[in-house]
């Protein structure tokens, strides 16, 4: 008998994941581009309750997605096949095999590479080699973490989530305490306001995990909801406490023209070791964050595998360790070449920012078109203000396609070659894929 899934994961497990995911690098680094943006102090608050509000919108169309179909592992590879098709499902499950995941997975990486470089670095005078090795050791470390089982993968992400959480309001205890800014304004470059809610937009993504791994929540019918909405609620609140934190101490203009926000507020009372404390900050939620990637974007190859005859080692579930382990390596490998290609964080986001938003956008319509193709179907949960709810952020991912395209085709098309080409392979897979079935089928 094939081994499947169990349901090993507890609220506090899910709702781990979620934040660990979701609170990466982004609110770091992008912090002074979008008060740029924003105009204003008060601007910087409402543009990041905005952006929440916005993510709100597709986690509450993911709940009923996945409390309906809670004894699926893959997410929205199982809502896509439902709603659209087995070719919709088959895409998405390989965008997600050699696109997506990979390259999310090295985003983060880079960003724990870029800090921990500032701590120690013996090979400071090659960057370019030394940036490389230090995301693939944590891409290596973490892989092989998960692979050892799923209470290894889940304890390591309940760790770097709970302890990334104390350090963001640790930056908050810090603007609590220094003293007032009285740095005199200075004028502030602005960025487009529709740029800066994209950064927003991108700091806030991951809420969605939670659905690849339905199959191993417990009690699923209410704690997939739960978490869905306490992961995103908590790190709604913890971006605005620190935001707030940065202009308390900074005031908006020196947030504005920051490099390093979080070193510059820390650096107000601890002058000497504050950088050091929040680069070690930012390595822990970068890590947290590929934890998190590696941990749910296998199941979506588990997924793959298990119904293509042609990508059946990825369907293989070891029972003892409850993992999908030759998931876990194909997809910690395909990383690891990303890495060794793109040599940046920007390349990589480049690389999959249009197809993440499409298959945001198919999976938030699926919401509706599963209403009616599967009108019987027993829904624990219903999306508040349906339809309007998913439509909203259907249009929100339409006007990502259309940005990150645009901005991709000025700064670095090939990218969007590479994509193009990569999803045009994928068809021809799943033709071939389609006259070789799976046994099981």
């Amino acid at each position: 008998m094939q081994a499947t899934p169990q349901r090993a994961l507890s609220l506090f497990d899910s709702t781990c994941i979620i934040v660990g995911i979701i609170i990466g690098a982004g609110v770091y680094q992008m912090a002074p581009d979008i008060a740029k943006g924003a105009g204003s102090a008060w601007g910087v608050l409402v543009i990041w309750v905005v952006g929440g509000l916005l993510s709100f919108c597709g986690a509450l169309s993911y709940a009923e997605l996945a409390s309906a179909y809670p004894e699926h592992t893959g997410g929205d590879y199982v809502y896509l096949t439902r709603a659209y098709g087995r070719p919709a499902g088959f895409l998405f499950g390989w965008a997600q095999l050699v696109i997506i995941r990979p390259g999310d997975i090295a985003v983060m990486a880079f960003a724990f590479a870029t800090y921990g470089r500032r701590m120690f670095d013996p090979l400071a005078a090659h960057p370019q080699i030394s940036q490389r090795l230090f995301a693939a050791v944590a891409v290596i470390t973490l892989t092989g973490i998960n692979m050892l089982g799923v209470r290894q993968g889940k304890g390591t992400q309940n760790l770097l989530t709970t302890v990334k959480a104390l350090g963001l309001l640790a930056i908050v205890a810090v603007a609590i305490a220094a003293p007032p800014n009285t740095t005199p304004a200075h004028p502030v470059e602005p960025l487009p306001a529709s740029l800066a809610l994209i950064f927003v937009l991108f700091a806030y993504g991951g809420w969605n995990e939670m659905a690849y791994v339905a199959a191993e929540v417990q009690n699923p019918r209410k704690n997939i909801v739960r978490a869905l909405v306490a992961g995103t609620a908590a790190v709604m609140l913890l971006y605005l406490l620190v935001n707030g934190a940065f202009l308390v101490t900074l005031g908006y203009s020196a947030l504005a023209a920051s490099e390093a926000p979080a070193s510059d507020t820390l650096a107000a009372i601890f002058p000497v070791v504050g950088p050091r404390l929040i680069s070690t900050l930012v390595c822990i939620s970068a890590l947290g964050a590929v934890n998190g990637l590696i941990f749910t974007g296998a199941r979506i190859s588990y997924a793959l595998g298990s119904e293509y005859r042609m990508f059946r080692l990825l369907g293989d579930w070891n029972p003892q360790r409850g993992t999908p382990a030759p998931a876990l390596a194909v997809q910690g490998l395909i990383a690891l070449i990303l890495i060794l290609v793109f040599g940046g964080y920007i390349d990589a986001v480049l690389y999959t920012a249009a197809a993440v938003y499409a298959f945001y956008l198919a999976t938030s319509l699926s919401v509706i078109v599963l209403r009616f193709k599967e009108p019987h179907l027993d829904r624990p949960y219903k999306v508040t203000a349906y339809p309007l709810t998913p439509l909203i952020f259907s249009l929100v991912c339409a006007f990502l396609i259309y940005s990150s395209i645009t901005y991709a085709l000025t700064i670095k098309p090939v990218s969007l070659i590479i994509l193009l080409v990569a999803l045009l392979v994928g068809l021809l897979i799943y033709g071939f894929a389609e006259k070789h079935p799976h046994p099981g089928r």
